[in-house]
Formats: C-alpha cells, structure tokens, sequence
C-alpha cells in the first residue's frame, strides 16, 4: 500500500476568513473558507484521495477495502477515530461544548468529542475561551446563559503562535477571531452551542443553541491547566530536526517536528496509521521508490505497515497516529 496525498473538504461558516484559500492554497467556489477538513471519514465531509490507485475515491472506501491501512491500534474504535482539521476564525466562534462517548452515543449516535489545537498563527491580541474561571453550579450557569452574562464567568485565555490547548470532552471552549489552528479532535461532528453573539444564520434567523443538552454535558470546574512538553532535538539519523509533542491520550497521539534543510525519518509499521499535515514551508516525501513534493496545507496519509520513510526541506509539520492504551 503506497502512500498518498488528500484533498479536503471545505466549509464556509458564518466566522470564517480568506486564509485558508490565501496562504494555504486551498481551492473553493466559497467566499468563506472557515475549515478545510484535511483528514476525514465522517459523513459530513469526506476527504478525497489525490493521486495514487484510488485517485477521486473517499478515504471512508479506501479504507473499507484495505482496513489493515488504518492499523491495528484503531482495533478498539468502531470506526475510523480522527478528524483533522485547519480552522481560520475571522471572527469569534461560538461558545460551546462537546459530549463524552457515552452521551453522544446514546443521545446523537455517534462518539463524543476530545480535542487539541495548536495555534498554527494569530493575530496580536487574539484570545479564547478555555473553561470557566471558577467552579460554577448547574443552576448559575443556566442563569448566566439566561441573563446574557456567560462570558463574564469563562475563563478568556490570550495565545501566541505555537501555543497548544488540549479540550477535554465537557470543557466550555470558543475559538476567538484572529486566530488559525490546526484541530486534532476525534471523528465527531456533534456540538452544543451554548452562547453566539446575537448572530443570525443564512435563514436570517438566530442560530440555534442547544442549551438543555449544554447542561447535561458541561464541567462545571475550571479546565485543567495546558501540560506543556518540551521541544526536543533529534540526534542521529533525523539530525536538527526539532520534535514537540503536543498531545497523548486514548484518542490519538500529536507530534510536530520543525525541518530547517534537515531530514525527518520515521518507520510506520502495522499498529497505526501515519497523516502529515504542512503547517508551514514546502519539503518532499519519500519511501524510497518515489519521492512526494508537498506545500504548505498539503496532508499526506502513510497506511500502516508502509514501513521506513523521510521527509527532507524548509517545513513544520503535524504528525497524527493511534498510540497504544
């Protein structure tokens, strides 16, 4: 099984901006280009293959006649687990909050929601919401939905490119403007609106908000402080190149490594999958029968077993797999 590139699917909401299209290359009718889902197998957008054998096939059908790609680690998850995404907020999201897997599987029929960003770019100033900034009891929270003064309890937290933010399925989250991220999560697409700024749809209507099941799923103590893993140079075979881990749970495993002219080399064998995401610059994929040139906002998926591969050039990359439990 060889590797090969993917084409994502976009989305045009009401807070989305141009950079996707404008620095990332992404190619849509859309005058919004709020998300592009750059590894997906869920239903509402589905990530096309590029090249290869399968070319124009969906991952979903490429990986139900070769389910070996995934690897044996996705064993434990009824269906394909991730869902990675790059998400430019021209302005505010809205505040909301995602299920556990027990609740959305017995409310919405599909897994809950954990997640990570890793702030990719943003604007001086930029900031989100994490939590809240103190433990709050049911019945305050819904009277602070009601009185309009929710966002005097959150937790608003101001980022700098680089920053990383692990989002626990429960926790009370919003993406502010100006900010770009790269979103692991997994392969779910259910969220709870809680509050969205008076904002009004397509319909001209407001948006719906989703506050009854908002209270049934909601922590209501403050986020656990960002655990922070130290940048980590590489000796050796990858020689310069500088490794970050930026989150490690159940769901899946987040690295980012930094190439200035040197060579990443890695070995994926038959426990998981491999996806690489270009934040920045440009490099060139290698399994050593054929080479991959690949820019900024370029993903490639390298399925398990592929074996021992590089990637060499000016770039900074995510790197997302199935890690053992």
């Amino acid at each position: 099984m060889k590797p090969f590139r993917l084409i994502a699917p976009v989305k045009d909401y009401i807070w989305g901006g141009t950079k996707l299209r404008e620095e990332f290359g992404k190619e849509s009718d859309l005058d919004r280009l709020a998300e592009s889902w750059e590894l997906s197998c869920h239903k509402d957008g589905e990530s096309i293959i590029a090249d290869g054998e399968y070319k124009g096939r969906t991952l979903s059908e490429y990986l139900a006649e070769n389910p070996q790609a995934k690897g044996s680690n996705c064993g434990r998850f009824e269906y394909f687990p991730v869902l990675i995404k790059l998400i430019d907020a021209r302005d505010n999201l809205s505040v909301q909050v995602h299920p556990d897997n027990e609740y959305a599987q017995r409310v919405e029929g599909e897994y809950g929601k954990t997640e990570m960003w890793y702030i990719v770019d943003c604007e001086e100033g930029a900031s989100l919401i994490y939590g809240f900034k103190e433990e709050i009891s049911k019945e305050d929270f819904r009277k602070a939905i009601e009185e309009n003064t929710l966002l005097d309890k959150v937790n608003t937290v101001p980022v700098k490119k680089g920053d990383v933010f692990f989002i626990e399925a429960g926790t009370l989250h919003a993406i502010g403007k100006g900010i770009l991220i790269a979103e692991i999560q997994q392969n779910s697409n259910t969220t709870y609106r809680v509050y969205d700024y008076g904002r009004v749809g397509a319909d001209g209507k407001p948006r719906e908000l989703h506050i009854e099941k908002a209270l049934d799923v909601t922590s209501l103590k403050p986020a656990s402080e960002q655990r922070s893993f130290a940048p980590l140079k590489l000796e050796g075979k990858c020689e310069g190149t500088v490794m970050q881990i930026l989150a490690d749970c159940d769901y899946f495993t987040v690295s980012k490594a930094e190439l200035d002219g040197t060579v990443y080399i890695a070995d994926v064998d038959e426990r998981s999958f491999m996806h690489i995401l270009a934040i920045e610059g440009s490099g060139t994929f290698s399994d050593g029968s054929e080479e991959m040139p690949f820019n900024k906002g370029e993903g490639i998926f390298i399925p398990a077993g592929s074996g021992v591969f590089t990637i060499s050039g000016n770039c900074s990359i995510i790197i997302t797999e199935i890690n053992n439990i």
